[in-house]
């Protein structure tokens, strides 16, 4: 990943209804939802979530898939380790004490037992 494709990614996730929608959809992984469920549960219309969801596919945080009449979307969850790492790859300039606190509050948010995110 490249400062450019970084900053498109960003930049997609720089509005509200967006980094709703894409969160909301990294709660439903790996089923994704559908179009519809994403604009009722964001409270907007659904052209407009259309329109967001679109922004996030462009960016490749999500993907889309139709079945029959509807389309489902789901997270990018690679896509998105990708900018996250980017983000980190130079975290504290190597002083691991530094990045620790970071890296412990990311491993408390998962169950070791399951592998499930909370």
């Amino acid at each position: 990943m490249d400062i450019q494709e970084a900053t498109s990614i960003l930049s997609a996730l720089a509005q509200g209804s967006r980094l709703e929608a894409f969160r909301l959809l990294v709660s439903h992984e790996p089923e994704g939802l559908p179009a519809g469920e994403i604009a009722r549960a964001l409270d907007i219309p659904q052209n407009t979530s259309s329109s967001h969801l679109s922004i996030l596919v462009n960016a490749g945080l999500a993907r889309s898939a139709r079945n029959g009449r509807s389309i489902t979307y789901r997270a990018d969850l690679d896509r998105f380790r990708e900018l996250t790492v980017f983000l980190l790859k130079d975290c504290c300039s190597g002083r691991s004490e530094l990045c620790e606190p970071l890296m412990l509050e990311l491993a408390s948010c998962c169950d070791a037992a399951t592998a499930r995110c909370n």
